[in-house]
């Protein structure tokens, strides 16, 4: 009998989803390698943990770029500890079985970059692998009836690129993808930070400031401090910067995630915005948890915007539904 898994290769962080199991790993996409001997030193976690504070023979990289594979050999491996972590879910003896894997790609990848994600899966095991676009494994893991003759939205804001997407009879009417997501918003904090007060901060810090203080929409204003280098003196220095203030430096980032949503409706038959504007559209992707992002959207495209459950894992959970359901997968393909 097949063992069925979803996963999201992300730009940010992977998950594997098992039938039956849900999810069974959420990592960070990251790999730690030995400069010299380009040994792998550390995976997901423990690469993570190594980020910022390796000596010169150490590098940590992320493997992928916008949803897709930057390097081919660090993907593999990636991919090959993912399914290794997710035999111990669901028990060694079993995954000699036929594997039947189901990959989430971005809209935009080229039959090149998809064809890098099936070999890499091959070689880590897998015996079929099926890509598909991630709007559409995240609107089934949002539990939308993409087959149907109705229009369906999801906004996909992930680590590497936001994607918005309309669904309808289980394939893509009109969508839209540009590389603006939660990274995005990390890398822009530590550039604010460095241009207006000469410090600088690592992606850590950065990604603390944009969990605990990073809005999309005006809020309760909130402040917190953050220590870094001093550019100017080297030395360690302590700043204290407002919620309004990120802010203000996500205007242009903000604008690009909009613009995207309009496209796509925009570009959507009137038949299928009517039923868009009756049930509004979906936010997954772990860059969809910004705060006031939901608003932002909704004011801009006047349409109700709702943030789906725990929306970091609804690509790999629609994922895994797809693996496991040969007849959706046949509707998805053919469409």
């Amino acid at each position: 009998m097949p063992i069925d898994i979803g996963i999201d290769l992300g730009t940010a962080n992977s998950l594997v989803a098992v039938k039956g199991k849900g999810i069974v790993v959420s990592e960070p996409s990251v790999v730690g390698l030995d400069r010299v001997t380009h040994k792998v030193l550390k995976v997901g976690n423990e690469a993570f943990e190594m980020a910022g504070k390796t000596p010169e023979n150490i590098v940590v990289i992320r493997p992928l770029k916008s949803g897709v594979i930057a390097d081919d050999y660090t993907t593999e491996i990636m991919v090959k500890y993912l399914i290794s972590k997710a035999k111990g879910h669901v028990g060694f003896s079993v995954f000699p079985q036929r594997l039947r894997v189901v990959v989430g790609v971005p809209t935009g990848a080229t039959p090149v970059e998809r064809r890098a994600v099936e070999d890499a899966c091959r070689n880590a095991g897998a015996r079929d692998v099926w890509v598909v676009q991630e709007p559409l494994a995240a609107a089934v893991g949002a539990g939308l009836p993409i087959t149907e003759p109705r229009g369906n939205m999801i906004v996909d804001v992930g680590g590497g690129t936001t994607e918005a997407a309309v669904i309808s009879l289980g394939g893509l009417v009109s969508w839209k993808s540009v590389p603006v997501a939660g990274d995005a918003f990390t890398e822009r904090i530590i550039e604010f930070v460095k241009s207006e007060y000469n410090l600088f901060i690592g992606e850590r810090t950065a990604e603390m400031i944009k969990i605990n203080i990073g809005s999309a929409y005006p809020m309760e204003k909130m402040q917190m401090e953050v220590t870094g280098r001093d550019l100017l003196t080297g030395l360690p220095k302590r700043i204290t910067i407002s919620s309004d203030a990120v802010r203000d430096a996500f205007k242009d980032l903000l604008g690009s995630i909009v613009d995207a949503v309009k496209g796509t409706l925009e570009a959507t038959p009137p038949e299928l915005i009517s039923d868009i504007m009756e049930t509004g559209f979906y936010l997954t992707g772990g860059g969809s948890l910004l705060k006031g992002l939901d608003r932002l959207l909704s004011e801009r495209t006047g349409v109700p915007v709702h943030t789906v459950e725990d929306p970091l894992t609804a690509v790999a959970r629609g994922a895994g539904v797809i693996a496991g359901n040969m007849h959706l997968l046949k509707e998805i393909l053919q469409a």
